[in-house]
């Protein structure tokens, strides 16, 4: 039988910061994305995010649109792939490594199923199982191939996005996501299954950013920082600025953009320059944990731990969301702006902050991740 020493988890000890604790930053702008998915009872603007008229709101549909929207899940994709190769490094054989990231990517689309049927329709874990599948079929290929591969599917993804998201401004309806905005709560579960296996088309982009993951992580780039991470810290936030600022200005009102060709045009640009910006957030954190190193203080440690437990705290978040801002529950997602929903949303992201933290004092695994382990590693 094949030793399976070599597949152990992690041990909390053995971790790298970085990784972590870009997960714990960045999960506070995966809140201030899905947050505002949960806005309903009113006109309906670019990409589904509701029309505001409050300047504080307008400004902070603005900003949301420009430096987070189809930014940080690119992130989380680039990181998912970076832990993939990690896991595959640990190997004592090719068969066991290839097995137990199949198995692994497995149960990641069970869970997504759980939860966007449950929760979250928007869900993202279903999503990097379909992902894991395809990077298993891809870990031998060589880094160029790797790379072409990532470059040739942002064409796909440019037109998807120019088509998925090609809606009409100032709709009553939502054209997706309507569960959200539905007050009983059977239809809404019986919406968010559709929904769930239509989020994929929205979220193509992923793929990319999981394939540079795979390429920076064979580098271990994260951990011992180049010229070309530098590069990347500049540049990409840069091109997601600079392709995010059109629709973030359209989002807040302070421009109008009613030709369709153009709105495509916008659109794809958004979502190919998220992927560069989400990298280059990676990137940044990347540094930044380098200059950190041993001298971690009370919150790097407490959003290292959040990161160590980014999938329990990604789905406390559903929880909490779904608490507060569901139509059938506290129903604050139908009055309350986009400014209020984003402090809202880091007040929810700081509780799992906490939370983790927590977890960690007391030597406790997150659940979520105890039992992803327990199913994708074999026994003994």
């Amino acid at each position: 039988m094949a030793s399976t020493l070599g597949l152990r988890p992690v041990g909390e000890h053995e971790r790298q910061l970085a990784p972590d604790l870009a997960r714990g930053i960045m999960l506070a702008l995966i809140a201030v994305a899905n947050s505002a998915i949960y806005l309903y009872g009113r006109p309906y603007g670019i990409r589904q995010h509701i029309v505001e008229h409050d300047p504080l709101d307008r400004v902070t549909a603005a900003l949301t649109m420009t430096f987070v929207d189809a930014r940080a899940y690119p992130m989380f994709a680039a990181l998912f792939g970076y832990g993939m190769v990690q896991i595959w490094k640990r190997r004592r054989d090719d068969g066991q490594g290839r097995r137990v990231l199949k198995r692994r990517s497995l149960w990641l689309l069970a869970f997504g199923a759980v939860h966007g049927t449950l929760l979250f329709s928007g869900d993202v874990l279903g999503m990097y199982g379909l992902i894991g599948l395809v990077v298993c079929r891809l870990l031998r290929v060589r880094d160029r191939t790797l790379l072409i591969l990532a470059a040739a599917w942002l064409v796909p993804v440019a037109l998807s996005s120019a088509l998925a998201f090609n809606t009409p401004q100032g709709s009553a309806e939502r054209v997706f996501f309507w569960s959200f905005a539905v007050p009983d709560p059977l239809t809404a579960l019986a919406l968010r299954p559709v929904e769930w296996v239509m989020t994929p088309f929205g979220m193509m982009g992923v793929l990319t950013a999981t394939l540079v993951g795979v390429w920076a992580g064979r580098r271990e780039l994260l951990t011992r920082p180049d010229e070309v991470v530098r590069r990347a810290a500049v540049w990409g936030p840069l091109a997601g600025l600079l392709g995010g600022l059109p629709l973030g200005l359209a989002a807040g009102g302070f421009l109008v953009v009613d030709e369709p060709v153009a709105l495509m045009a916008l659109n794809a640009v958004h979502v190919v320059t998220g992927i560069a910006g989400g990298l280059g957030y990676a990137a940044l954190i990347g540094l930044l944990a380098q200059r950190i190193g041993a001298r971690r203080g009370p919150v790097v440690t407490a959003l290292s731990a959040c990161g160590q437990r980014s999938m329990t705290c990604y789905l406390l978040q559903s929880v909490m969301f779904v608490a507060l801002l569901s139509p059938s529950t506290a129903g604050l997602g139908g009055w309350l702006g986009s400014a209020a929903t984003a402090a809202l949303a880091l007040g929810v992201w700081a509780v799992t902050v906490v939370t983790a933290d927590a977890m960690r004092r007391a030597g406790v695994r997150g659940p979520a991740e105890t039992l992803l382990r327990r199913l994708s590693y074999p026994r003994g």
